[in-house]
């Protein structure tokens, strides 16, 4: 998977496409890398190379901060903004879409072994981050690069509660994700002053997008909502309400981004 889409990223022969997938490719060699050790180290220590059973705590740990390193989880997300910028979008589309499966089916499977103190503090991270540092942004590829590293805080953060929202929380994301760059590619928007002039060539487009942007942050009664409905509803159920609180908090700061976008794109004349 990591080979195959290294020509895909370099596909604009231009020096930053080359370095973007250079970045790709380190960051997933590496990952790669922990994740067979991960493995080897338990496979030492119980005699066991099955990585869903894995006993042994170290392998564990090692396992998720891999996986996070995969997937663009912070602290471990420096790779995905850098990438998605020195590609085209529809390259960033496949990165922030199909390349989140293989990971999140990982992490689906080892679910019952990998410490869940270690994933709520990924997913809190990830949605703080992802919703900070996303407000400085004009570039819409690094705008849905910290979006996809918020929204991937909200499944690390329920994946050891209840998998299967985490599940119906990446369904949803994949399908709000893939709306929102197909919007933006058939628009050429590269820029948040881009979408200003989408209204010119397609009314409907706007108000398409509009909907699409509003989901994405999590506006009810929009599907987008859905999700984070159900996470924040599981936190409450298990007690973790200052985790809880903090999670909605932060998906206030991935709101204020996508309504800015969806200003530019419906509002402005």
């Amino acid at each position: 998977n990591t080979l195959a889409i290294i020509p895909i990223i370099s596909t604009l022969h231009h020096p930053r496409s080359t370095e973007a997938a250079t970045k790709y490719f380190l960051t997933q060699a590496a990952a790669s890398a922990m994740i067979l050790f991960s493995s080897m180290i338990n496979a030492w220590n119980t005699g066991t190379w099955d990585i869903t059973q894995m006993s042994y705590t170290p392998s564990n740990t090692l396992l998720s901060l891999a996986l996070a390193l995969k997937l663009g989880l912070a602290p471990a997300h420096f790779w995905l903004p850098e990438v998605l910028q020195g590609s085209t979008l529809f390259t960033a589309f496949i990165i922030t879409t199909w390349q989140k499966l293989a990971p999140m089916s990982l992490i689906y499977m080892t679910m019952n072994n990998l410490p869940s103190t270690v994933l709520l503090m990924l997913g809190l991270t990830s949605s703080a981050i992802g919703g900070w540092s996303g407000l400085n942004q004009t570039q819409t590829r690094k705008i849905m690069a910290y979006s996809s590293i918020a929204h991937l805080g909200w499944m690390a953060m329920i994946a050891s509660i209840m998998s299967n929202i985490m599940i119906m929380n990446l369904v949803v994301y994949l399908m709000m994700t893939t709306a929102l760059f197909f919007s933006l590619i058939c628009s050429k928007s590269k820029t948040i002053k881009d979408t200003a002039t989408i209204w010119t060539t397609s009314p409907a487009l706007t108000i398409i997008m509009m909907l699409t942007l509003l989901s994405l942050g999590g506006l009810p009664p929009l599907t987008g909502f859905l999700p984070k409905w159900l996470v924040l509803e599981e936190l409450i159920m298990q007690n973790l309400i200052p985790m809880a609180t903090a999670m909605a908090m932060s998906a206030l700061l991935s709101l204020f981004f996508y309504l800015r976008l969806t200003y530019t794109t419906t509002l402005t004349l």
